[in-house]
């Protein structure tokens, strides 16, 4: 009797494993589709993308185009072009469904090299040059209620941003869900200050206040280089829209939803951006917007009158929510990195007892304090740009590659190629024109920085020196007894 049960269970084991078999050859099994919807996906986007960008750039952008109706335009095509990139990453994230961004994307394409150039940059320059750029929108407008009339001091906006990193940083080492509560609440915030900025510049236009719109294009500072620039600042804002890929396998029906957030989320950021810049336009002339240190604060004190403490208060919520989502997502790089083999094996660790990925927290704090010393948020954006937009236009023309190289993958979701040929075209321009027109130092430094992690994976990954591993291992030793963190099988298992 025993024997007949146990082939029985045999049995039914191997009609599961049989099952499990051929489901794991049906192209569109996924174990996390049933999870987010459509609505949720839009939310997504737009809580991702929407940050402390609009309420920096808008000087940014101004500056570089010196009026009203240029501004707006750029504003405007720059969510065209946020569109058409994601719609891009769209297709790579249901051809190849592997994590870590434009990594396996560059990989399956051009191979090791182009990837490990995009991990050593994004590791070392764009993603903590995001996360201080983040911070230091935050320290600006924590402090200018503090200083009326005058721009806060540099020391104490720095000061305030490291502070801010510190704090996130912890926050994350600690706890997944603490990290997780903490967004959910700033997204919340975020959009109460761009519902009551939109709705106060309706009503303003509403009684008349059209003013600084007429003659709008008067003025007008149009080049090549200027236009690049102001498209740097205005991206910024939009940034995020890179990372819609990350929910693929989370949605319900992701061929038909994935496409639908896209659609839907970036026009809908789009035309809040617009509006909020109009909103800003109905109070103050370009001159005055130029020489507000806080934009949205001085929305605020011409409006809102007694309330207008609301508005720093709550933007200081939107940044603080765009540095923590900066922070809470750093380690799916860095694992996948330290998975290749690409960065030290420790980065790729998670917390024994807290199950979070602190050395890679940690890391992302500490190389973003040093950006804060010596940047300031218009250099840094520039940098951040120049440095990323290389590697979309190399994501992009991946795609356009594996057409042609890659003919047998599967493509559920397959765009006009039109779209990654404009998209490829705009990114070499973007990363071109700035460079020709208005050369400066940084963009040298940026690029021999970028070129240098071809040394560092010649000395490093592909020849492997035994000198670089005896001196690793102790390291990686001593931080994972200190840190008490083990790889993430380990933990899995």
């Amino acid at each position: 009797m025993g024997e007949e049960s146990l082939k029985k269970r045999k049995g039914e084991d191997k009609g599961r494993e049989d099952r499990q078999s051929i489901q794991s050859h049906e192209p569109q099994t996924m174990n996390l589709q049933k999870q987010v919807g459509l609505i949720s996906g839009i939310c997504m986007i737009v809580g991702t993308i929407i940050g402390s960008g609009i309420f920096v750039s808008p000087k940014s952008v101004l500056a570089n185009v010196e009026a009203v109706g240029p501004c707006l335009i750029i504003w405007a095509a720059c969510g065209v072009l946020a569109t058409l990139g994601a719609l891009c990453f769209a297709e790579l994230g249901t051809m190849i469904t592997k994590s870590g961004g434009e990594y396996p994307y560059l990989m399956e394409a051009f191979g090791p090299i182009p990837a490990f150039l995009f991990s050593w940059t994004s590791l070392l320059v764009t993603k903590p040059s995001s996360f201080a750029i983040i911070c230091l929108s935050f320290a600006e407008y924590a402090s200018a209620p503090f200083y009326p009339g005058c721009d806060p001091p540099q020391a104490v906006i720095k000061c305030l941003a490291a502070a801010a990193i510190v704090v996130i940083t912890i926050v994350n080492s600690l706890s997944v869900k603490l990290g997780s509560y903490l967004q959910n609440f700033l997204t919340a915030a975020k959009m109460i200050i761009v519902t009551i900025i939109i709705v106060s510049g309706i009503v303003l236009l509403a009684q008349g206040k059209t003013d600084n719109f007429k003659d709008s294009f008067k003025g007008s500072k149009i080049s090549v280089s200027s236009i690049s620039l102001a498209f740097y600042n205005g991206l910024w804002a939009y940034d995020g829209w890179n990372q819609l890929n990350y929910i693929t396998e989370e949605l319900k029906n992701p061929y038909r939803n994935l496409p639908l957030s896209i659609i839907i989320g970036i026009p809908l950021v789009t035309v809040c951006y617009v509006l909020i810049n109009i909103s800003y336009f109905t109070v103050m002339t370009s001159t005055e917007l130029l020489q507000s240190q806080a934009v949205a604060v001085t929305f605020g004190d011409r409006v809102l009158y007694p309330a207008s403490w609301i508005v720093p208060l709550f933007v200081v919520f939107s940044t603080l929510g765009s540095a923590n989502g900066t922070c809470f997502t750093a380690g799916r790089l860095v694992y996948v990195a330290g998975r290749e083999g690409h960065v030290l094996k420790i980065l790729s660790y998670i917390s024994v007892k807290r199950l979070t990925p602190a050395p890679a927290i940690i890391f992302y704090g500490a190389i973003t304090i040093i950006y804060i010393i010596p940047g300031d948020i218009d250099s840094l954006i520039n940098y951040f740009s120049f440095a990323v937009w290389i590697f979309y236009g190399l994501t992009v023309l991946a795609l356009i590659v594996m057409r042609f190289t890659r003919k047998e993958l599967r493509r559920p979701i397959k765009i006009p190629i039109i779209i990654p040929v404009i998209v490829t075209l705009v990114s070499i321009l973007l990363v071109l024109a700035p460079i020709i027109s208005a050369p400066e130092l940084a963009y040298l430094y940026c690029t021999l920085f970028i070129l240098s992690g071809l040394i560092v994976y010649a000395l490093f990954v592909h020849l492997k020196f035994s000198w670089a591993q005896k001196i690793s291992k102790p390291i990686t030793m001593h931080l994972q007894m200190l840190l008490e963190v083990v790889p993430e099988e380990e933990v899995i298992e």
